[in-house]
């Protein structure tokens, strides 16, 4: 499968230290994958995340499009124990 990054997700991988390596699992192997409410071409990916202490992160991903294009990038609190 074949993506890119915005320069949004971009941006925010830095800024909140999220390895590209992290992004690149939740995506090819979720451990959950929902529809966005927000937009039908959007989907959210999750995984979680052992270096961070089990952390879940959700990347979300225009999948209407190809390449697929990588929104946005944010551990999710609200998904804290659920995976």
């Amino acid at each position: 499968m074949e993506y890119i990054y915005t320069r949004h997700a971009e941006i925010v991988m830095e800024s909140r230290e999220i390895n590209a390596e992290w992004v690149n699992l939740a995506i090819e192997t979720p451990e959950q994958r929902s529809l966005d409410p927000v937009g039908p071409s959007l989907e959210r990916f999750f995984r979680s995340i052992p270096e961070k202490d089990g952390r879940v992160l959700r990347v979300v991903v225009k999948t209407s499009v190809a390449p697929w294009r990588v929104v946005s990038v944010f551990f999710d609190r609200s998904m804290k124990g659920k995976l």
